[in-house]
């Protein structure tokens, strides 16, 4: 697993104001968006863990 240039600028402002949208922007509008934001509306933390896992994974 490589970190690349594009995920540090996704990780940095987007993964951590709003998880949701660094999501977006690494998988487009699908089921990870909305397991993120049902994950944000539970908590800040688990969204940003979540949207983190993401952006990494792929």
């Amino acid at each position: 697993m490589a970190l690349t240039a594009s995920d540090i600028c996704k990780v940095s402002p987007f993964a951590f104001i709003f998880p949701p949208l660094g999501v977006f922007f690494e998988r487009g509008c699908g089921a990870d968006v909305i397991i993120n934001i049902c994950l944000t509306i539970l908590g800040w933390v688990p969204g940003v863990i979540h949207a983190l896992y993401i952006i990494l994974k792929y």
